[in-house]
């Protein structure tokens, strides 16, 4: 089967559809996170949203041979505006969650019965990244509600976004010894990017 005709061609339009409404909705979140001081939360949405970003590059690269034509698609997509963080936390988690499955499982079932294995396999690796989206989303959701971002229930590691600077406490403090930036550029070590765990 030629791409052009196939279902595979329409799902990796919706596939990058979404992926590049995601990133962008990230960044709108992390906006949001930006307001309340959240600095850890930006960073973690604007991180997440280069990650969609490059999902959205994946499904695109595919339809090259269709450059200069038109794909019509149909689909579903969120309206996630909200004006607190938590609420685009626990948004992103599901949209996550969705695309782990059954969007893009189905999209790859799709794509193997169509004679497209390679999508396929994309369109799985893919969902799995989404998984652990939804999981890191869900967690910071879970770590707000519970006023746990900042506090740990035992003594903890917590890295300074901005400069680097470790504290050792229960609570992250409330501005770095070091830069003095605030508390909401704090996260635990053992959650920082590039941190040896």
């Amino acid at each position: 089967m030629e791409l052009r005709s196939s279902q595979t061609s329409v799902n990796l339009m919706r596939a990058f559809a979404g992926e590049s409404q995601a990133a962008n909705r990230y960044l709108f979140a992390a906006e949001q996170a930006k307001k309340e001081n959240l600095s850890v939360i930006e960073a973690v949405f604007k991180f997440t949203a280069k990650q969609e970003r490059a999902h959205a590059k994946v499904f695109y690269d595919f339809l090259k041979e269709m450059a200069g034509e038109t794909i019509k698609i149909d689909g579903s997509y969120p309206v996630d505006i909200h004006d607190k963080t938590v609420n685009y936390l626990r948004a992103a988690q599901h949209n996550e969650f969705e695309e782990f499955s059954p969007v893009y499982p189905d999209f790859a079932i799709t794509a193997n019965q169509e004679g497209f294995a390679q999508i396929a396999g994309k369109f799985n690796e893919i969902a799995k990244i989404e998984k652990t989206h939804g999981n890191r989303f869900g967690l910071l959701a879970d770590l707000l509600e519970q006023g746990k971002l900042f506090i740990a229930d035992a003594e903890e590691e917590w890295m300074c976004l901005n400069c680097g600077y470790i504290h050792k406490s229960s609570e992250a403090p409330k501005a770095c010894p070091v830069c003095s930036h605030n508390q909401g550029y704090f996260i635990r070590l053992s959650l920082a990017p590039y941190t040896a765990k």
